[in-house]
């Protein structure tokens, strides 16, 4: 089966595994915790909630779970 190549699924794989790697240097040289915390958990939702709406049951539900990614997009950003 020929799987048609999927930019925003590589792109926010590649952006999740920078914020984790961004996460262990914050933490581990930086000493800081909360906030890298919070950046581990946006950062990395962007990519979970794409693969939901992927999988969504309208295209209601489609953009709601993208409206998610969005949102979760300005907090790293922040």
């Amino acid at each position: 089966m020929n799987k048609k190549y999927n930019e925003i699924k590589d792109k926010s794989l590649n952006f999740a595994v920078r914020i984790v790697n961004l996460y262990k240097y914050l933490c581990d040289t930086k000493k800081e915790f909360v906030m890298s915390k919070q950046l581990l958990r946006s950062g990395t939702a962007i990519g979970a909630l794409y693969r939901e709406a992927e999988h969504a049951e309208s295209d209601a539900d489609f953009i709601h779970k993208m409206a998610i990614a969005q949102k979760e997009c300005n907090e790293t950003l922040y």
